[in-house]
């Protein structure tokens, strides 16, 4: 069974500067769930969220020597390291490109909505326009929007890189949004 030793904030930050790993343990346990809320009013997103406090976690390991109790509370200098772990995710250019990248699956053409795409796409001339545009897009828009490819299956259909097909259904759209304008 495991242990389970209790610490008054005094005896945790003591035990965290011997580097223990029961307090290590501690702190997660008991921390985690408030330490989780702040991030997720940052980033809604759950699995970002906890990769996040996953990182504040290791930070607050790996730097606890910097904390001055006469300063503040273990708690508060706690939140601040987990709120700025967040801040600096959601600034982070691999965040950024991650939402640029999110899942165009809900856009895909679904036989059961009960309306015909191909009336609407030609009044529109959206075939013209997607026929006139470089192969590499075409190829993606045609196998997505007319034809009901998830993106895993224009990966697999034209042997690409699944981040390959992201992008290029990304720049195809961003094309036509110039069309339209």
């Amino acid at each position: 069974m495991a242990e389970t030793r209790t610490y008054n904030e005094t005896e945790l930050v003591i035990a965290l500067k011997k580097k223990e790993n029961t307090a290590f343990r501690y702190l997660y346990l008991h921390y985690r769930g408030s330490l989780l809320s702040i991030i997720t009013q940052i980033i809604p997103d759950e699995e970002t969220a906890n990769d996040v406090l996953q990182e504040s976690i290791i930070t607050v390991w790996k730097n606890i020597d910097k904390y001055d109790q006469a300063k503040g509370r273990l708690y508060t200098w706690l939140l601040n390291v987990t709120r700025n772990t967040a801040i600096n995710k959601l600034r982070s250019k691999e965040y950024k490109n991650s939402l640029k990248n999110e899942s165009t699956e809900n856009l895909v053409y679904n036989p059961e909505a009960g309306f015909n795409i191909e009336t609407k796409v030609n009044q529109i001339g959206l075939r013209k326009m997607v026929s006139e545009m470089k192969t590499e897009y075409r190829e993606v828009l045609e196998l997505a929007y007319f034809n009901g490819f998830t993106q895993e299956e224009i990966s697999r259909a034209l042997n690409l890189p699944l981040g390959t097909v992201k992008t290029r259904l990304r720049n195809s759209i961003l094309e036509l949004r110039k069309k339209f304008r």
